[in-house]
């Protein structure tokens, strides 16, 4: 599993989520017609992987996004000296 913070390329702002397979995951969020991916779709992209962590399972990657969205996510990479 591996969690995930994409930028879009035209309004900078930020997307943190989590999955299986990272490369679907980017053309799902990057295509017009597929609707699982709602909230990027509100905003205009293309979106681009601007960080990404692996773990072992779901569970700790779930934990993992919410710790990032609690914390904030520009806030989250500001703290890793990433944006």
């Amino acid at each position: 599993m591996v969690v995930y913070i994409l930028r879009s390329a035209p309004t900078g702002r930020l997307y943190c989520g989590q999955t299986d397979d990272l490369d679907r995951r980017l053309r799902q969020h990057n295509d017009p017609e597929y609707r699982g991916s709602l909230t990027t779709k509100r905003w205009p992209g293309p979106w681009s992987i601007v960080w990404s962590e692996a773990h072992p399972d779901r569970g700790q990657a779930m934990r993992r996004e919410r710790q990032i969205k609690k914390r904030g996510v520009s806030r989250f990479l500001q703290d890793l000296g990433g944006a």
